[in-house]
């Protein structure tokens, strides 16, 4: 008998009835546990933020020229794409681990409308921020990384897709000014990075206030594995035209001087480095989907400090105190706006739980309209006839 037979007689009805009885007493499935559901975010937040600990050091080291000494950072960035672009077509479309949007289809001319321009700004921001690499130190990396919270407010506020608040633009005067007393105290200030490193944020924050516009405005919803699946390869065609500008000579002429030197990176290094991009994004899947974007927000300022002192104590970059004291005002300002965000969370879901209670349930209505004419029937006391 299927689940959506409603045409069972009574008699066998009463009979599946009595048989369940017995079995209905049973005490239900203990609920999940509140301490296991804990752990296993906090297990999240550990492997994203580990990954993410790892990309950047990792970029770090290929790039710095204290170091691995492989100064090309848009031919480090299309190498990621290239490997982010082939497993994920091997994920979707292979073995089918996630499929591609249906509601709306990702048809040319939306990928044309929405996808290019997100490409390109997404190009722009990984070219820009692995080329401040060469130039400024991690920490200080990460405490110009704290303008994030300005540009995406203030480009939201432009592009009216979020209100002006008072209160929300005092906090990113503070979050401003903070990062300005860092870089005051940046013992290792380089202005060309320092414009790099802007420029990428600003690119990423454009980026994210376009992902709003163009695709969650339409009804698209894009994990990492899709999202890598439609931009990596528009992203890697982008970048294909700065390399042809400005790297392609400079590797050609490291090949000349030394054919089994520089030219050739090393294999194992960039898979390995590759394979931790890709893996960040899986991780960002899993942290955001088993948790919340606010969750990420958080555990980012968690990993941004250990950044400052890993950079501090394993890779001698030097801190001053004025760095830190910038980057503590920065990082209470980037605190409130989280706790703000929160707050607003919050007060949208009691608005929406509050609005489906007000909501009449179709059973009370069909009652009211059975009520109506019984009381019809009835009539008023005065009119029995007699």
């Amino acid at each position: 008998m299927g689940a959506g037979d409603d045409t069972a007689p009574a008699k066998a009805a009463m009979e599946v009835s009595s048989s369940s009885t017995a079995s209905s007493t049973a005490a239900p499935p203990p609920p999940p546990s509140v301490l296991r559901s804990v752990l296993v975010s906090y297990a999240y937040v550990g492997i994203w933020i580990s990954l993410s600990f790892s990309v950047i050091v990792y970029n770090k080291y290929i790039l710095d020229p204290k170091m691995y000494g492989w100064p090309f950072p848009i031919s480090l960035t299309m190498i990621h794409m290239a490997f982010c672009a082939a497993l994920a077509f091997v994920l979707v479309r292979v073995l089918r681990v996630v499929s591609v949007p249906t509601s709306p289809p990702m048809t040319p001319r939306l990928y044309g409308a929405s996808v290019v321009p997100i490409g390109a700004l997404y190009a722009l921001s990984l070219w820009f921020s692995n080329s401040a690499y060469i130039y400024l130190s991690v920490s200080f990396i990460q405490m110009l990384k704290a303008l994030m919270p300005v540009a995406v407010y203030s480009l939201a506020v432009a592009l009216r897709t979020d209100s002006f608040r008072r209160a929300s633009m005092l906090n990113m005067l503070a979050i401003s000014a903070g990062v300005a007393v860092a870089a005051a105290g940046e013992a290792r200030f380089d202005a060309f990075g320092v414009t790099l490193q802007l420029a990428a944020v600003a690119a990423e924050a454009t980026r994210l206030v376009l992902i709003q516009i163009l695709l969650t405005s339409r009804g698209m919803s894009l994990n990492p594995i899709t999202s890598l699946y439609y931009i990596a390869p528009c992203c890697l065609a982008f970048l294909t035209v700065p390399w042809y500008a400005v790297e392609l000579p400079r590797l050609r002429a490291a090949a000349a001087a030394s054919p089994a030197g520089i030219a050739r990176p090393d294999v194992f290094v960039f898979g390995t480095n590759s394979l931790c991009a890709f893996a960040l994004n899986l991780a960002v899947f899993l942290l955001v989907g088993k948790t919340s974007a606010l969750t990420m927000n958080v555990a980012g300022v968690v990993k941004d400090w250990l950044l400052i002192a890993f950079s501090w104590t394993v890779i001698k970059d030097t801190v001053t105190p004025v760095n830190l004291a910038g980057y503590g005002i920065a990082f209470l300002g980037v605190a409130y706006y989280n706790h703000a965000k929160l707050q607003g969370l919050k007060a949208k879901e009691a608005e929406r739980k509050a609005a489906a209670m007000a909501v009449p349930k179709p059973d009370d209505a069909e009652a009211a309209t059975r009520l109506l004419p019984e009381k019809d029937a009835g009539g008023a006391p005065g009119d029995h006839k007699n």
